[in-house]
């Protein structure tokens, strides 16, 4: 059934709602990653938030003319007008009055959300037509989707990722460095609303199959899911596109094949399932590398010490360390030195004396920050720096057998 699902092989409704869940994914992470990269996650909690009171007044506008009030184009309009309302709202507050920017958030999810569940009770108690249904814009509802609903997110996705590949480059430079584009005359703060504009864009397309509440899920953890993977910012929009894409078109898919599972929610578990995923095995800032990296730098410790111990005669008692030098046929099994062994203690204790000469001599303050016990002298120094210091501290010290 998951095969079928994932192949668009159970029919017309699923694979619209896969397509078009597939498209909110990919539009959804790539937008999200300027928010994320300006440090502005929460600000997609404020618009998604804000974008109930337009559903509802929208609702209740159609209804009065005699329209259909499900009407998903005109219900989207409406949650524009609402969401951009909020965003203004939240600019103004920042701009013109003493509150931080995360307190102006809270003040505006909270007014626009409460006003808007207030707006949701009064529809259900009017009786008025086709109101059912209309609460499923807070966690996202794919059932009886049409073809014409399917084609407005498709298409809404589809415009917005191509404003973001027109103006990738300099909301890149603002998401960085707000300082340095408004040196280079970059009009920072219409570069700040395009993003917010973006951000709404996704959040109203979501609305259907995700909901006002999830969306934010859709919108950040695709993107902090790509940055375990790379450095690059151009890179991280990338994966972030396709983490979102991928997200959104396996939980559409794992939805349509069982029933009673939500689409919306199960979207937003497949992005954690990716980021848990990246989380742990991403091959530089993974869970995963982070413990061997440990592990590797716990065995150079305890390979240093040993062969420090094995230099100036001293026993050693720790069985990580003893392990660690038989295996690298240092030592023999019973805890002697074997002649390669006692070379490399030479050597060890030599590099000691030496980094004493360098941490000592101010003409080499530079280099001497780079010590840290580990690191080969020979990395840092020429040969003829090294001979003027082996002229200075003597011969080689011979490690007892």
């Amino acid at each position: 059934m998951l095969l079928d699902a994932l192949l668009l092989q159970l029919g017309y409704n699923a694979t619209l709602v896969a397509i078009g869940a597939a498209l909110l994914g990919t539009a959804a992470g790539i937008t999200g990653t300027f928010l994320f990269l300006r440090k502005r996650a929460l600000v997609s909690d404020a618009v998604s938030h804000a974008t109930l009171p337009g559903v509802c007044i929208a609702f209740l506008l159609m209804a009065a003319l005699g329209g259909d009030g499900r009407n998903l184009a005109g219900l989207l309009l409406g949650s524009a007008v609402s969401a951009g309302a909020g965003l203004w709202c939240m600019n103004w507050l920042t701009r013109n009055t003493r509150l931080a920017e995360d307190a102006a958030i809270g003040a505006v999810l909270s007014v626009f959300f409460g006003f808007g569940v207030v707006l949701l009770t009064v529809i259900q108690t009017l009786g008025i037509g086709r109101q059912a249904g209309l609460e499923g814009f807070l966690l996202g509802s794919t059932a009886g989707m049409l073809y014409s609903d399917a084609l407005v997110i498709a298409l809404g996705g589809a415009a917005t990722l191509f404003l973001v590949l027109l103006t990738r480059r300099p909301m890149t430079l603002v998401a960085f460095d707000p300082e340095y584009s408004a040196a280079r005359g970059l009009p920072v703060s219409k570069i700040d609303m395009l993003m917010m504009g973006l951000v709404m864009a996704v959040t109203v397309v979501g609305l259907k199959i995700v909901g006002l509440i999830l969306i934010v899920a859709l919108l950040i953890i695709p993107p902090v899911t790509a940055r375990f993977w790379t450095e690059r910012s151009e890179h991280v929009v990338l994966l972030a596109g396709l983490f979102g894409g991928l997200a959104a078109y396996s939980g559409a898919a794992v939805s349509a094949s069982a029933p009673n599972l939500p689409t919306g929610p199960i979207i937003v578990l497949m992005s954690f399932v990716f980021f848990a995923l990246s989380l742990f095995f991403a091959p530089n800032r993974g869970v995963l590398a982070a413990f061997l990296r440990h592990m590797r730098f716990q065995r150079r410790v305890h390979l240093r010490q040993g062969l420090l111990a094995l230099a100036q005669g001293q026993a050693i008692y720790e069985a990580l360390t003893l392990r660690l030098l038989r295996r690298a046929g240092l030592v023999r099994a019973d805890g002697v030195a074997t002649e390669r062994g006692r070379a490399r203690a030479a050597k060890a204790l030599r590099d000691e004396r030496r980094w004493e000469v360098v941490r000592s001599d101010m003409a080499h303050e530079a280099t001497a920050a780079l010590y840290d016990g580990l690191r080969d002298i020979e990395t840092v120094l020429t040969q003829d720096q090294i001979a003027e210091i082996d002229r200075r501290i003597g011969g080689p010290q011979e490690v007892p057998a």
